[in-house]
């Protein structure tokens, strides 16, 4: 396979790579290509947008995760069917996980792929001397192929001549386009981030349409895609597999949908499958594509559901899945339902296998903000002014149905809560950090054995046994 492909990279955060990767994407599609959205790193929201542009899911690469020898191959998966893949990458060019050199960079991601890379610069505060920066991101590590510049919030015709001029006199890196400042494609943001596309609607579409029209009135779209196609084949590379990753058939079981009042629209379970259901909507939209896809594999029936407006949990729910998100704006709204709180609380308390991240974590607990959640862990959450961020080496301190007792893997955190726990709960998982070693999570707590909850976001294509052990307890559950 040979999928033609960029990397969007940039010197730094906030140069843009955002708007321009997104814009690329909706310009490229607007033409009729079909488009493969990627994102270097961990990050749930900017994806979210790239899959409105593209009209398919976004899609993570993170090394630090799922290792860098899945990096191609999860490429390949997510990009077949494609006639181009536009990858934006995270932070600048070359900052990688704390303390591991490249590990994980935009810069490493783009040798894995063998992609070449446009350099999207924030032009705003300079003239010549963005050749000087381009020439350094150009030359520093030779492995790196640097094929072109967008130039960011050029001013006017003259500052972008006075840009062009600089660059073909001083880096020999080719200028693919100048993008004016405008305040019609800026993307509010709040405490972690843009907010997600899924919470804005038609206000998001707007927004990528103004995007995708700024790029192509701003970069020359024929040079992008003849950059892109200059990408050599991934000799030896097999596509990722989530059948394979799981030891299942190929083919797995399908994802099913569901209905705004969480009943799948599917029907009875397919083939005998044990249901997980898998909390979604805007207060729960942080989620890996293959995550759902592993749970497939492994042999279930996986069914969204939308806890804002499900009154209960998907008829013959054998396993429940809670992924990230935002809770803590929603808070009102999700203790309200006080319907489908109780039928959570009864799920678990029946020895229903649960697994939650993170705002999962902070539903599943006894309070966020002193308003009632759905009281599975006696624990007691609140919304802080302190930002909880970075990969985590984690080992799992107990059995749970996503991992037993001495699994090391690798996750990130990202929030802005602290959590109090109750008696008796006993933490999911133990890592070190540079103050010293740290515990957090519940799993194996006195009468919730079933449960597994934590901050740590996890990607499982890096970790596929944790699809395969989640199915089989949902399967265990249902039998009885």
């Amino acid at each position: 396979m040979n999928i033609p492909r960029l990397v969007v990279a940039a010197p730094s955060s906030g140069a843009g790579k955002t708007t321009v990767a997104t814009g690329l994407i909706a310009a490229l599609t607007a033409r009729g290509l079909a488009v493969s959205p990627h994102k270097v790193g961990p990050d749930y929201i900017d994806p979210g947008y790239h899959g409105l542009a593209a009209g398919r899911p976004g899609r993570n690469l993170d090394a630090f995760m799922c290792g860098p020898e899945r990096i191609a191959p999860l490429f390949l998966h997510g990009a077949a069917g494609a006639d181009v893949a536009v990858v934006e990458g995270v932070m600048g060019l070359f900052d990688g996980a704390s303390g591991r050199g490249e590990l994980a960079s935009t810069a490493h991601v783009a040798k894995l792929l063998r992609a070449p890379v446009v350099l999207v610069v924030d032009a705003g505060s300079q003239s010549r001397s963005v050749a000087a920066l381009v020439h350094g991101f150009a030359s520093w590590d030779p492995e790196v192929r640097l094929a072109g510049v967008i130039l960011n919030r050029v001013a006017s015709d003259r500052h972008e001549q006075l840009l062009r001029e600089a660059l073909e006199e001083g880096s020999g890196v080719p200028v693919l386009g100048a993008v004016r400042r405008s305040a019609a494609v800026a993307t509010p943001s709040r405490h972690l981030g843009l907010i997600p596309a899924v919470e804005r609607s038609a206000e998001a579409l707007r927004a990528v349409a103004d995007m995708g029209e700024l790029v192509a009135g701003s970069v020359d779209l024929d040079a992008v895609l003849a950059l892109a196609r200059t990408a050599p084949p991934l000799a030896g590379v097999e596509p990722w597999d989530p059948a394979a990753e799981v030891g299942a058939p190929t083919g797995g079981t399908p994802v099913a949908g569901a209905s705004a009042g969480g009943a799948p629209a599917g029907g009875a379970s397919i083939g005998g499958a044990p249901r997980i259901a898998v909390a979604g909507g805007a207060a729960f939209s942080f989620s890996y594509a293959e995550n759902a896809e592993l749970l497939a594999a492994a042999g279930a029936e996986v069914v969204p559901f939308d806890p804002l407006h499900a009154d209960a949990l998907p008829e013959g729910t054998a396993g429940l899945v809670i992924g990230g998100g935002f809770p803590e704006l929603y808070v009102r709204e999700l203790s309200a339902n006080d319907q489908l709180r109780s039928a959570i609380a009864a799920f678990a308390a029946a020895g229903g296998p649960v697994s939650a991240e993170c705002a999962g974590l902070l539903y599943l607990g006894r309070e966020l903000d002193g308003l009632p959640m759905c009281g599975v862990l006696d624990t007691s959450a609140r919304m802080t002014e302190r930002l909880t961020l970075g990969y985590r080496e984690a080992v799992a301190l107990h059995d749970s149905p996503l991992a037993p007792a001495g699994a090391r893997l690798r996750g990130h955190e990202f929030h802005r809560t602290v959590c109090e726990p109750g008696a008796g709960e006993r933490p999911a998982w133990g890592w070190r950090l540079p103050t010293g070693p740290r515990t957090e999570g519940f799993a194996g707590a006195a009468g919730v054995e079933n449960v597994h909850a934590s901050y740590l976001h996890l990607h499982w294509a890096g970790y596929p046994q944790l699809a395969a052990s989640f199915t089989a307890a949902a399967a265990a559950f249902r039998a009885g």
